[in-house]
Order: structure tokens, then C-alpha cells, then sequence
């Protein structure tokens, strides 16, 4: 791992954050979060038991010099409930080895935003955590001073106490609580933070908290949670999305082993909340109420989406691209003349299909309502979103409902939706005073997602007779309504290579459709990248340029919007741009692209014949990333992955080397899985896939090494859940073209006739 230093400009945080001081009953502090509208709530907290202050404190440090550290977001195996702490245990200046950490319920008045997803973790709490950390430490160091009667400069912290070196005097953390608890804490924002050179926690290798439990089976995730007089549930749904219950045989079902109820649901009056028409059977075993539910003989309206299918969503792309673009994202220059003038031209039309989410626990949610109010125990990405679908369909407030955020065995997106949440407190409800436990079947996780959204780009592009790019076009076809896109199937006005291209052209059309689409890791990006970085090789190509070469020129071409008039605002996007959100830096992206390729000695190794090397970068949730892949193919057609080289800037710190390696390998892994034979195909409005069997995950024999790099420079710390997938997919892809002359335009790969080895 590199730990290159590259100065940039750095870029101010604008937070306004405040914590609250108490003291614990029976002795000891505790450090919460504090916002000014809930003064009045937290006026009463310091005569109460321990318990009422968990779901407001950061920090609890008891006189028998107990630390907990309450972890807030949501662990999906990104690492969080490890990372966060970390953050506040460094500059609360404590050992790891005498932190407990404990993961919070929702609390969103204590904790603010409570979520995973869009990588967002650590820039969100970045400065927050760390100030939380730093308030302990200067406190435990103004109680010390004022105990000795010395000046708070003279005393210094380490191992979880505070020292005053010239009379050799050490108390710990312990046994400064009570004291600490009767002080006024200094302001969030003008405590002083550790320099990055004096980190000991932040930085360095730290095992996941939950490692052995995980190992040993304990009782961690959602669908393990359990509890006395439990009923477990099944859901049937229409195969044919917003499909609706005709009737259903559930005299027949009620009388099967086990089996205590079986009902209809039906949708509540607010539409697309998750909860679709559908038929529930709960039984004493999860065993018994699966048995009945297959001798259950549904009669569904299949209603207009039958008509719908994979083969009518290509034959609508194509037209589609054959008419004039239903809407215009970006012009710059005149792309028509440029194009008429340029000495070599290449048109292209990339495809990547409906993906599933699959991730390894299917979805599920624990649901006890009683006296009006409902309680959850759900593995969820948003527990926000899911109180929101949970109050409207019940038509019950925010205050009646409570979840406890489980550890989800996978998310990459999926539990963004909730509807699952949702199913099981509708379920719930009809069975008031009953716990009522929901898991779903990997056939109902597969046909019932909310899926990766399918597109196309159909490009048109030239370079003139020295190499440079100077035509650019691509109308993206996709999934929407009007002027909009379905979710997670839009494009930014600033996509790369926007601003790079002085004649650009960026033109959308959109299709109806009610396939459910969502969030998958790095939304939008893990297929634009595919196609855009694979029609950039294409034109390296028909430039006679090196792809490396080529992309480092394409990069010193840039170019910056113009100044947006004040009534009009900037043009956003994934890319960022004029509207002030995360920016693409070419020059970041320059040092990721020279790291990787000289990592993997581009351009300086013999390669046997069917072997080749792919390059690809791409710039999403404020990621640079940029990976090379080493590939092998048969003549019979067999792929193998025999090395990827990965670089990342994401930032000055990485917080967790272990995570940060763990997370940039499993998506680099993931994204090859994706291209290798992952697709999600309709007919008749219905899903075809429905198991591993039919679509198919890497195997642990199928993996290959991956070699990673981070690139820190003076830039804040951003997130690594998402953005190291986009690159590999077309890195891989072009690697096969070096390797075979075959341009892969297609996705997956078993469309063009390749297989994995």
C-alpha cells in the first residue's frame, strides 16, 4: 500500500455540531450529542438510569473506567461499526483494547443522520466524531488541572488518562468521570484536534468488533433475532410486478401443520410504499409456514406490466436511437462539424443489463405491534425511510415507532427500500400483541429487488489526425417518465468525460416501465463507467495511442464551465460541477492513473499470446479510482482474471488499513461478478432468474489477486464503499480486447460468447 503525500488545495468543512456533558447515575460522564431545540429533553438526563442515556450518548465513561463508544450507523459490512469509534477513540486519546462499542437504535434526534450509503460515513462524520473524542480529552484534562491546582497546559493525555509530568501525577479517565461530569464542555469547535502525526488508533489495522462473534455463529444479523412467543411469516407476491390478489386458497393453508393465520395484504392508500398486494402465512416455524406457503393457490390480476419484457425494452432502445433525442443534458462546441472534420470516426452501442442486489442474508424485519405503536428489529441501510413507509401505511406517527438497527448481512443498496419493514409491520398489525418474525426466500430476494436499471449508449466520436478526441456524443437510453429517470438510472450533465471534449454532446431518451430500480453499489456509476471507459479505449485504438497515454492526454484537456447565471443554478450531477457538489479532479484522477500503471508495469511486460492488460478510471461518491486488469483468454473463449492493480485517492486518512483494503478488494470482486454472467431478464413482466444457479456469484475458486494502492493527498477523507467497482468492469473488459482483438460491448460477458475459468 502506498501512502504517496500529493499537496492540493484543501477544502473547509462547514458544521455546526454540539455535545452535552451528564452525569451518569451511579457515577461516571457521559458525552452526547446536543442540539439546542431538545435542551428541554436533555435538561432531566442526569438523575435517570443508564439505560435512558444510551440512545443520546457517543461516549459513557463510568469511575471503574469503563469506555463504551456507541457506533450510530447502520453496519452492512462495510466495517462502520468499527470505523466511526475508531475516530472518536483516537482523539478521545484511549486504547482500543478498553473500548466496548455498542450499535445505537434509531435516534435521528440524537444522532442526526443514521445511514449507509453513497459513502458517505466518513465525510459526514469525519470532524463531528473526531470533535465528539476531542470534547472527552479536553475535558478530562480541565478536571485533572483544576484536582492538582495547575495550569491545563502543563498536563498531557495517553493510555486513557491525563499526566502533569513535573510532579509525576497520572489519573485515569475512571477516576476523572465523576469530576469531568460536574463541568461545562468546551464548544465542538474550538477544541483542539491531534495533528494526524500523533494518531495511534486512526491509521493502522483494527479487526472488525463483531470478527468473532461472526465466526463463531453467534446471534448478530437480523434474521437471527428472536423472541419468546414468536410467529414466523412468509410473503407471497405476484410474480408479475403490481400484480394484485383475485383470491387465494387460505382455508386450505390455515389447516397445514403449524400454520396459526393467512391473510391478504393489501396496499394502503399512498401508492408505491413498498407494500404490494400479497398474501402472508405465519406458522410456529419458519419451516412450517414456507411448507404451506407451497400448496398456496393464488388467483392474481396480472395487470398491464405481463405485456412488458427484456426483448421489447432492446426493440424500444433501438428505436429510441434511430429518432431525434427526447432531451438535451449538455451541449458544448458544435459536435456535427467536428465530427464531419475529424480523420477517424467510431460509433459503438454499450448495453449492461437489470442487476440484483443478492446479497447473502435475504431480506427480512422482526415486528411486534401492540397498544397502537409498533416496534422493529430490522437490517436496514435507512432506518429513516423505513419509519416513513412504516408511519404512512399503519397511520401511526414518528413516535410510535421504534427500530433497532440489526447488522445486515450484505446490502450494496438493497436496504435502502424497506419494504420489506414495511411487510412486516402491515403483518404485524394484523396480529396485534403477537412478534412476528418475516424472512424472505432467495426467490422471493431475487424476483422481488429493486434492480440495478438496465441502459444503453449509443456514442459517436472521432479524434483528429494527431490522436486528440475532438468529437464526442453519446444518447443515453434508459428508464423514466417525461423529464425524468427512474431511480438510479439517470446520467449527470458533468459525466467524464463532459468538460474534457470541446465539441460534446450529451442526449437522453427514457422508456416507461415498472420493473422496481434502486440504488446498487455506486449507483449509475457501476454502468457508465463500463461504457464510457470502453468507447475511450475504442478511440485510443482508432488513434493508433497507448490507452494509458491516451487517457493522460484526454485528462490535460480540461476545460471549466462557465460562470452559471444566478437564476439558473449549476448543472450537478454524479460528477459534480457548477452546483457546488463533489468535484472530479483531473489531476487526482492523473495520480491515480500513474500509480495503477506503474504498479502494474504498463507497457513494460511481455505478455504470452491471449493475455492482455485493460486500463480504466472513473470518479464517483467523491472517489478517484483508477485499476488495471490482467486477463487471459482461451481460444475456446475462457476468461480468467489473473491479477487487478487498483489505486484510490480518497482522501488524506484512511481510517482502517484493514477495512479499507477489505472493502476495496470485495468491490473490485463484485464488479467482475457483475460482468461475468449477472443478468436480470423479463418476461411477461416477470423476472426469469431465480436463484444462484441462474445467476451466478464468483466463487471462492474463481477469485484472483488484488493488489491495492491509496494515493493520500490534502484533501478531506471520503468514503470507500463504492467508488473502486465502476473502473474494473471496463478495465476487464478492455484487457479482453488486448488480449483477443474482441471488443466487448455487451454485458454480461457470457452474451459474447466468453466464459469464466
Amino acid at each position: 500500500m502506498t501512502t504517496t503525500i500529493r499537496p492540493t488545495k484543501k477544502k473547509g468543512l462547514h458544521r455546526r455540531d454540539f455535545f452535552r456533558v451528564s452525569a451518569l447515575a451511579g457515577g461516571g460522564m457521559l458525552i452526547a450529542t446536543y442540539i439546542p431545540e431538545l435542551e428541554g429533553k436533555l435538561s432531566g438526563l442526569s438523575g435517570r438510569a443508564r439505560a435512558d442515556f444510551m440512545p443520546n450518548a457517543f461516549i459513557k465513561i463510568t469511575p471503574e473506567g469503563v469506555i463504551t463508544i456507541v457506533s450510530k450507523n447502520p453496519e452492512i459490512g462495510q466495517g462502520i461499526k468499527t470505523h466511526l469509534p475508531m475516530i472518536i477513540a483516537d482523539e478521545l486519546d484511549v486504547d482500543w483494547k478498553d473500548v466496548h462499542i455498542e450499535q445505537a437504535d434509531f435516534n435521528p434526534e440524537a444522532y442526526g443522520s443514521q445511514g449507509a450509503g453513497g459513502s458517505t460515513a466518513t465525510p459526514i462524520n469525519w470532524t463531528p466524531l473526531r470533535q465528539a473524542g476531542a470534547v472527552g480529552r479536553a475535558m478530562m484534562i480541565t478536571a485533572a488541572a483544576q484536582t492538582w491546582s495547575v495550569p491545563e497546559p502543563e498536563c498531557t493525555t495517553g493510555h486513557g488518562a491525563v499526566m502533569h509530568a513535573s510532579s509525576n501525577r497520572r489519573m485515569t479517565y475512571g477516576q476523572l468521570a465523576n469530576k469531568a461530569a460536574t463541568l461545562t464542555g468546551p464548544a465542538a469547535n474550538t477544541v483542539k484536534l491531534k495533528d494526524p502525526k500523533d494518531y495511534h488508533i486512526i491509521g493502522t489495522r483494527v479487526p472488525g468488533v463483531d470478527n468473532h462473534k461472526i465466526v463463531t455463529g453467534q446471534p448478530l444479523f437480523g434474521i437471527d433475532f428472536t423472541m419468546p412467543g414468536m410467529l414466523c411469516a412468509v410473503i407471497e407476491k405476484c410474480a408479475v410486478f403490481g400484480g394484485k390478489v383475485v383470491s387465494a386458497n387460505l382455508d386450505e393453508i390455515k389447516r397445514e401443520p403449524g400454520v396459526k393465520h393467512a391473510f391478504v395484504i393489501e396496499p394502503g392508500p399512498v401508492a408505491r410504499d413498498g407494500l404490494l398486494s400479497s398474501v402472508a402465512i405465519l406458522a410456529d416455524t419458519w419451516w412450517q409456514a414456507n411448507s404451506a406457503r407451497k400448496k398456496l393457490k393464488v388467483q392474481w390480476d396480472e395487470g398491464p406490466m405481463v405485456t412488458h419484457s427484456s426483448a421489447g425494452y432492446e426493440a424500444k432502445s433501438v428505436e429510441l436511437s434511430q429518432q431525434p433525442a427526447q432531451r438535451n443534458l449538455r451541449k458544448d462546441g458544435d459536435f456535427e462539424a467536428a465530427l464531419a472534420g475529424a480523420s477517424n470516426k467510431v460509433e459503438a452501442a454499450y448495453f449492461y443489463p437489470f442487476l440484483s442486489h443478492a446479497p447473502l442474508e435475504p431480506q427480512n424485519t422482526t415486528a411486534l405491534f401492540k397498544d397502537g405503536k409498533v416496534e422493529l428489529w430490522s437490517a436496514t441501510q435507512q432506518p429513516n425511510g423505513g419509519r416513513g413507509l412504516v408511519t404512512r401505511t399503519l397511520g401511526i406517527e414518528n413516535s410510535d415507532v421504534t427500530i433497532h438497527i440489526m447488522r445486515a448481512g450484505g446490502g450494496f443498496g438493497r436496504r435502502l427500500t424497506n419494504d420489506y419493514m414495511v411487510e412486516a409491520a402491515a403483518i404485524a398489525k394484523m396480529v396485534p400483541g403477537t412478534p412476528v418474525k418475516l424472512i424472505w426466500t432467495r426467490e422471493d430476494d431475487i424476483q422481488h429487488d429493486f434492480y440495478r436499471p438496465a441502459g444503453w449508449h449509443y456514442f459517436s466520436g472521432g479524434v483528429d489526425a494527431a490522436g486528440k478526441v475532438v468529437a464526442w456524443r453519446d444518447h443515453f437510453v434508459s428508464f423514466g417518465e417525461g423529464n425524468g429517470f427512474s431511480n438510479s438510472a439517470s446520467i449527470g450533465a458533468t459525466e467524464f468525460p463532459a468538460r474534457f471534449i470541446r465539441n460534446y454532446m450529451l442526449d437522453a431518451s427514457v422508456m416507461p416501465s415498472d420493473v422496481p430500480m434502486g440504488a446498487m453499489r455506486a449507483p449509475g456509476s457501476n454502468g457508465i463507467a463500463f461504457a464510457v471507459q470502453g468507447y475511450i479505449d475504442e478511440l485510443a485504438h482508432a488513434a493508433g495511442k497507448d490507452p494509458v497515454q491516451f487517457r493522460r492526454d484526454l485528462l490535460s484537456q480540461w476545460q471549466a464551465d462557465p460562470p452559471a447565471p444566478a437564476a439558473e443554478g449549476g448543472r450537478g450531477g454524479r460528477g459534480g460541477g457548477r452546483g457546488g457538489g463533489p468535484q472530479f479532479d483531473a489531476a487526482r484522477m492523473r495520480g491515480v492513473l500513474d500509480l495503477a500503471a506503474e504498479k502494474a508495469n504498463w507497457g513494460k511486460t511481455t505478455l504470452p499470446q491471449g493475455t492482455g492488460m485493460g486500463v480504466a478510471f472513473h470518479f464517483s461518491h467523491r472517489g478517484h479510482f483508477a485499476e488495471v486488469v490482467q486477463a487471459t483468454v482461451t481460444k475456446a473463449g475462457t476468461v480468467t482474471v489473473d491479477k487487478v492493480w487498483m489505486a484510490g485517492d480518497i482522501g488524506s486518512q484512511i481510517v482502517n488499513l484493514s477495512h479499507a483494503e477489505n472493502q476495496a478488494q470485495g468491490g473490485v470482486i463484485e464488479g467482475v461478478s457483475h460482468a461475468l454472467g449477472q443478468e436480470i431478464t423479463i418476461d411477461k413482466g416477470r423476472v426469469v432468474q431465480t436463484n444462484f444457479n441462474n445467476y451466478p456469484l464468483l466463487r471462492m475458486r474463481q477469485s484472483f489477486p488484488v493488489e491495492t494502492h491509496f494515493l493520500k493527498t490534502d484533501n478531506d477523507p471520503t468514503g470507500l464503499g463504492e467508488p473502486m467497482l465502476p473502473p474494473v468492469i471496463p478495465a476487464l473488459c478492455n484487457a479482453i480486447h488486448a488480449a483477443t482483438g474482441k471488443r466487448v460491448r455487451t454485458l454480461p460477458l457470457s452474451k459474447n460468447d466468453l466464459k469464466w475459468g
